[in-house]
């Protein structure tokens, strides 16, 4: 960890919300992204930076499409740390325990958000359910509940270290 600056690598299955999740902490945030039928998808990644108490954080969006484990794996160098992003309308897919496991075994610090919250359907206490014994913080990306406060808390346990 530099001092005074933390990478921090956002990471999700497709349609998670982590480009939403950067551009709710930083709205000057810059996005790589390509039509796909589904609507607009990170096709490289995000990029966004803020100040978090001491510490310019800055933040890399990756893909959550399979096809692009080598960009996962280039913005995974000298991260600080690593938020996975769970749409808690979905919970733990196959995609999220293959970053989970990749992840735990590097020991790299990490923190999980259960994202959209607040549509029907969402069920955060399930996400927390099935990653015992890790920090999930439920937020909304889309009208940015609780994801300055889930960053915070995050930057405080790194920084412990």
């Amino acid at each position: 960890m530099a001092e005074g600056r933390l990478k921090i690598v956002v990471f999700g299955s497709f349609n998670a919300g982590k480009s939403s999740l950067i551009q709710a902490l930083d709205p000057q945030s810059r996005h790589i992204e390509a039509a796909s039928s589904e609507g607009p998808t990170t096709v490289a990644f995000d990029f966004g930076r803020l100040q978090v108490r001491d510490q310019m954080v800055y933040l890399f969006g990756t893909p959550g499409q399979e096809r692009f484990e080598f960009v996962r794996q280039i913005l995974s160098r000298g991260m600080d740390g690593a938020i996975i992003v769970v749409d808690a309308t979905r919970g733990v897919d196959a995609m999220t325990r293959h970053l989970y496991a990749q992840l735990k075994a590097l020991g790299v610090p990490l923190a999980f958000m259960a994202n959209k919250c607040d549509c029907p359907g969402a069920m955060p206490e399930a996400v927390s359910q099935a990653l015992p014994g890790e920090m999930v913080h439920p937020i909304s990306a889309r009208n940015g509940e609780n994801v300055h406060a889930a960053l915070d808390a995050f930057i405080t346990t790194l920084i412990a270290r």
